[in-house]
């Protein structure tokens, strides 16, 4: 398997570099997640990392490069189906609809 230095921003493992294995594209994945033993012997703390480019060519606005910055909330990947309902904020007024007041 193929290996590649990523960078690491942000949180506990800032500004160190790990070699993380890359897919059959050549890309290291979208997120790294790294299992941190409790002290006590409880559950383990998992930090979440989450892959953005390193930087951009200049002519071609390519990905030169991949790092990993934290991610402190660490919430699960969805799968994003074109047919899906998009993430919404739930609104003031329920279900949608006009106050009674806009008449």
């Amino acid at each position: 398997m193929k290996s590649e230095d990523t960078p690491f921003e942000g949180g506990p493992m800032d500004g160190r570099v790990l070699p993380v294995l890359v897919g059959p594209t050549g890309h290291p994945p979208k997120t790294y997640r790294i299992p941190v033993p409790d002290a006590a012997g409880g559950q383990p703390t998992v930090l979440v990392y989450r892959r953005v480019p390193r930087g951009h060519s200049k002519r071609l606005g390519l990905p030169q490069g991949w790092k990993y910055e934290y991610d402190p909330e660490g919430k699960p990947d969805k799968l994003k189906w074109p047919w899906s309902k998009p993430d919404t904020v739930p609104d003031a007024t329920p279900g949608g609809k006009p106050d009674d007041t806009d008449g």
